[in-house]
């Protein structure tokens, strides 16, 4: 009797061994071999936060940090100006705007019923493009996006990835882009306020592949948004993601909650901006773009410590 009980032990516990193992190779193939200083970054940096923060390696597309992965495969919802880089390529790609060509900021901005003030700095006046990106003029780019039809926009959107799930967890939800269908619509959806709704892992693979563009020698072209994410960082919207002694690149978006008074946070960047390794995604909930740049400041910031003493 008590030797069948311990051979059933036994039995009990080499079934949770073989899980573990198993669990190790699912997180293993979903990228989850962890970077643990960057790991205990993103940990404290979100502390007390609801939302999630996730690294990846650019070269790889493997995960090397990540707190609240849950929320980062399965919370959809609309990315805010954090698609005005995919908004800035599609009218390079489709030849409709002059990137040195700076135009006047309204600051008000009413499109249909949403109040799209502009919030960057008064002085902030008259903005090329790469100076657009940076400050996230939502009236440089209302303007600019009328131009596109709603096909080219949903197209560019859809090439950027933000409608395919990422590859980097299993069980992710899937984002939508809808291809508007008038101008109003357009420019709302090129201001990532409706027409459009990604999970933060898509959001965060559309950056790596900026990223990997980066990387393999921008054309000329590209120059205005690469310039402007880093202008962001640097001066811009994202500031509360610089770091000392490493140029990072990204943008901040924020999104109105559905039925709530309440906004949604998000920062997506890469780094180092010259030659990018990781690329980061932050999404807070009841946040701003600024609150999540600044949650994904420690995490940079430990990734560039680490980073000088190879």
């Amino acid at each position: 009797m008590r030797r069948n009980r311990y051979a059933g032990l036994a039995a009990r516990m080499a079934a949770i061994a073989a899980a573990i193992v198993c669990l190790g190779l699912f997180l293993d193939a979903q990228g989850g071999q962890r970077n643990q200083p960057l790991q205990r970054a993103a940990e404290r940096s979100l502390a007390g936060r609801r939302g999630t923060v996730v690294v990846v390696d650019v070269a790889s597309g493997k995960i090397v940090a990540a707190r609240g992965m849950e929320t980062a495969r399965r919370r959809v919802t609309s990315p805010g100006s954090t698609l005005k880089p995919f908004v800035l390529m599609a009218l390079l790609d489709a030849g409709k705007v002059d990137v040195a060509e700076a135009r006047i900021c309204r600051k008000p901005l009413r499109i249909g019923s949403a109040n799209l003030d502009c919030t960057h700095p008064e002085e902030v006046a008259e903005l090329n493009a790469a100076e657009a990106l940076a400050y996230s003029c939502n009236s440089y780019f209302a303007e600019v996006a009328a131009r596109l039809t709603g096909r080219e926009l949903a197209e560019a959107l859809r090439r950027a990835g933000l409608d395919t799930r990422s590859g980097m967890a299993g069980g992710e939800a899937e984002g939508r882009i809808a291809v508007p269908a008038s101008q109003e619509e357009v420019q709302l959806e090129a201001l990532g306020y409706s027409g459009v709704e990604v999970t933060p892992l898509e959001l965060l693979e559309a950056y790596r592949r900026l990223a990997l563009r980066k990387r393999k020698g921008a054309e000329a072209r590209d120059a205005a948004v690469f310039a402007g994410l880093e202008k962001s960082v640097e001066y811009g919207m994202a500031h509360s993601a610089a770091v000392n002694g490493m140029k990072v690149a990204g943008k901040t978006g924020t999104s109105p909650a559905r039925n709530t008074r309440w906004t949604h946070g998000f920062f997506a960047g890469y780094a180092p901006a010259d030659f990018p390794e990781i690329a980061v995604v932050v999404y807070l909930e009841q946040g701003r773009g600024m609150d999540a740049a600044a949650v994904a400041q420690p995490v940079l910031e430990t990734y560039s410590a680490r980073r000088s003493k190879r």
